[in-house]
């Protein structure tokens, strides 16, 4: 007999034994089975459905007091109704984030059942999601979002697997590598990882040991591990203080970007970018040689490497004392540069815009040719932060040089680029462009008229 895609509806009392039984038999046909077809599991799953409705359309058992079958749809792991069901390899249940927590912590078995699992795939319950929906509306009960990501959850095991890997940094070369290496790979895959290792004594030190035994130069896979994992850490907002102010970090970082892999000298300076964005380690990172560093690497390193050079000099510029370092090291010049050839334009004009309000960086800008650099930029840019950041530095270099307010009239004369910007521009650009108008027509075109 051909097998039915749906049971046919029975009425009554009969309905649920014929579900009940049709079940049974797709059920059975599976097991015995080495690699059933899909095509049975979706059978099984709208019988299932089935079974459910019938259920959920009594009238009794469905209040939100009911015992039952509320207990039925909450995750073994956190006792709450789940908001994301999914089944494991042992057939059992559970909302997702909870179940990829214990797997994540190394548990290679069923929580309910202490199976062993097979594979860790986790599979959408969308029955047990539809039933879960259905039951909230006949009970007036508001359906659970899915749960916040519970992978911050810290434990012992946790704790003990770092610090394990942690003293074999002080023992053999492979050792080294192979703790190194999963290091790297525990503090990318989850934050509490990061946040337990900054609590573990002296992790930090420990971590980077390997770093200052001059065998690391001729390893640079161990290197690049050992740098990758400070940048794991340093993306924890609460490990941005306890990572830079370690006095070995800040100079093994500056010291990474000048030799080892193309990615040990990215991450480098993408670890100095991070630990910027707190304003403490600023100054931290300001008055060590990380600067010139930072400068040479933008100079002439490799694109990907430049743009974290980048990033971490914009960060560190927002401090006054910073601003006056990075001038006085000859950053715009550099900037300047790498404009004119066209690199990282977005970024570095950010830069020189902060910068353009020191003195000395009003000065260096002072040229004819970066006006004219500055307003093809302002023409040719569809980006409101570009075009604001390019009539930042134009009003700050112009707006007290005559010489330099005439090269801007004259270009405005011909192409109109701040009249547009100040007619359809946004924000601080707009503004500043009108601002600039307003200098160029009181200098050259608001005469005093004479009798």
């Amino acid at each position: 007999m051909a097998e039915r895609d749906e049971p046919e509806a029975a009425g009554g009392g009969g309905k649920e034994a014929e579900l009940k039984k049709e079940l049974e038999s797709v059920v059975n046909k599976m097991l015995e089975e080495d690699d059933f077809r899909i095509e049975k599991t979706v059978q099984a799953i709208r019988i299932l459905t089935r079974l459910g409705e019938s259920k959920l359309n009594k009238p009794a058992g469905l209040g939100i007091d009911d015992p039952i079958l509320s207990e039925s749809f909450k995750c073994p792991l956190s006792g709450k109704i789940m908001g994301d069901p999914v089944i494991l390899a042992s057939g059992q249940t559970y909302d997702r984030p909870y179940i990829e927590n214990w797997l994540n912590q190394g548990n290679l078995t069923c929580f309910q059942t202490k199976e062993v699992l097979s594979h860790s795939f986790l599979t959408p319950n969308c029955l047990v999601r539809e039933l879960i929906s259905r039951w909230c509306g006949v009970s007036g009960v508001a359906v659970p979002e899915p749960p916040k990501d519970v992978r911050g959850l810290i434990t012992t095991r946790d704790r003990l697997l770092l610090s394990s890997l942690l003293d074999k940094m002080s023992s053999s070369l492979s050792d080294q590598k192979e703790a190194a290496k999963e290091l790297r790979r525990l503090t990318q895959a989850l934050e509490s990882n990061r946040v337990a290792f900054c609590g573990l004594p002296g992790a930090i030190s420990r971590l980077l040991s390997p770093l200052s035994e001059s065998v690391v130069e001729s390893h640079p896979d161990l290197q690049e591990d050992l740098i990758t994992t400070v940048l794991n850490l340093s993306t924890h907002g609460n490990n941005k203080k306890a990572v830079a102010e370690n006095p070995v970090v800040v100079p093994h970082l500056i010291e990474s970007m000048k030799f080892g892999t193309m990615e040990t000298i990215k991450n480098a300076a993408a670890a100095l970018s991070t630990l910027s964005e707190l304003h403490s380690n600023k100054l931290i990172i300001g008055r060590s040689m990380a600067p010139m560093a930072l400068l040479r690497l933008l100079d002439g390193g490799h694109p990907l490497a430049m743009k974290e050079a980048a990033s971490a000099i914009s960060n560190l510029c927002t401090v006054d004392e910073n601003k006056t370092l990075f001038v006085t090291i000859g950053t715009v010049n550099v900037i300047m540069r790498k404009i004119n050839d066209s690199l990282l334009v977005d970024e570095l004009l950010g830069i020189l815009a902060l910068l353009s309000q020191h003195p000395t960086a009003i000065y260096q800008l002072s040229e004819v040719n970066t006006i004219h650099c500055l307003m093809r930029i302002l023409r040719q840019s569809n980006s409101s932060p570009t075009k604001e950041n390019c009539v930042v530095i134009l009003f700050a270099v112009c707006s007290r040089n005559r010489d330099l307010l005439k090269v801007l009239w004259i270009e405005e004369e011909h192409n109109k680029t701040l009249a547009e910007l100040a007619d359809v521009g946004i924000g601080r650009g707009k503004r500043k462009a009108r601002d600039l108008i307003n200098k160029i027509d009181d200098a050259f075109l608001n005469f005093p008229s004479t009798s």
